[in-house]
């Protein structure tokens, strides 16, 4: 009798194995049959978001936010294992501190996030979307007797040993650091320039700023570079020359006055020891490069003649 209990719990019990195989089954069908299908969208979606996530983790590699980067990416991998293994009172702590950590990340990172707004702001998609009149084009772009201005005073300065620093604004407005200065509003001439930085005159410190083929400020202050990379044997006109041009898309010329060395930097880089043709070469090159552009004209109503 014992035995036949004992024949019919196994059997009962294999019954009960083959049915939770049947369900596990079933299950697995249903989940295979439920996949939801992968659209074109989807892949141009997720394409997007990656890189992005790219983009944002090369900006960040190239600034000084990478080692502050590091230590958010510590504390909320600490917080997963506090979270993870239950450790109650370094997790409480933990998620308080990023609560209040994500406010202090923006106020931290606030001049890496404007960089990176003012740079893309600056993107040519953007541009080709602006309204512009042509009278405006006409006086942006920088004209030849402008160029040739410019480079006859900087090679004066520079033959002269004269310290000198000269901002060619483009198409990011420079109206805050204009208004760190004293406004001039004149004509680029050679004189007028080797003139204002001429030493122990009243606007020989800080820089010039022109824009629309004229002297718009003098002595004015630029925002210092934070980079390291920087060679130390530089001072703070050139550090002052590349942080103009890491906000902005400016082009900055440098005279040294211990050296003489002229430099232009643009973009975040600077290019030492050159001389006026690879100046005059890079201002027409820009300047040939704004005129060719295509522009898109939204909302423009038509000209009298048309």
């Amino acid at each position: 009798m014992e035995h036949a209990i004992i024949i019919y719990k196994n059997i009962k019990r294999g019954v009960m194995n083959l049915n939770s195989l049947r369900d596990l089954v079933s299950q697995l069908k249903w989940s295979i049959m439920n996949i939801p299908s992968i659209r074109i969208g989807d892949i141009v979606d997720i394409l997007i978001v990656a890189y992005l996530i790219y983009k944002i983790i090369i900006w960040i590699k190239d600034t000084r936010a990478w080692a502050l980067f590091k230590g958010v990416v510590v504390i909320f991998s600490a917080a997963v294992i506090a979270y993870v293994f239950q450790l109650n009172t370094v997790w409480w702590i933990l998620s308080n501190t990023i609560s209040v950590g994500i406010i202090a990340v923006f106020v931290v990172f606030q001049p890496e996030f404007r960089r990176a707004l003012e740079q893309l702001g600056r993107g040519r998609f953007f541009s080709n979307f602006m309204i512009f009149d042509e009278q405006r084009e006409r006086e942006e772009s920088i004209s030849t007797g402008t160029i040739e201005a410019i480079i006859k005073a900087v090679e004066h300065l520079a033959d002269s040993k004269i310290g000198a620093l000269i901002v060619i604004e483009r198409n990011v407005k420079l109206g805050e650091y204009e208004r760190t200065g004293i406004k001039i509003d004149a004509l680029v001439t050679a004189q007028l320039l080797i003139n204002i930085f001429q030493p122990n005159t009243p606007l020989h410190d800080g820089a010039v700023i022109i824009k629309n083929n004229r002297v718009s400020a003098a002595t004015c202050y630029l925002p210092l570079t934070d980079s390291l990379e920087i060679s130390k044997e530089l001072g703070t006109r050139h550090r002052a020359a590349l942080g103009i041009s890491e906000v902005s898309d400016a082009i900055t010329i440098v005279v040294s006055e211990e050296t003489g060395i002229i430099s232009v930097t643009d973009s975040g880089s600077l290019t030492r020891n050159i001389k006026g043709e690879f100046i005059r070469t890079m201002l027409k090159d820009h300047s040939s490069k704004k005129m060719d552009r295509k522009k898109l004209v939204l909302w423009k109503g038509r000209h009298k003649n048309e």
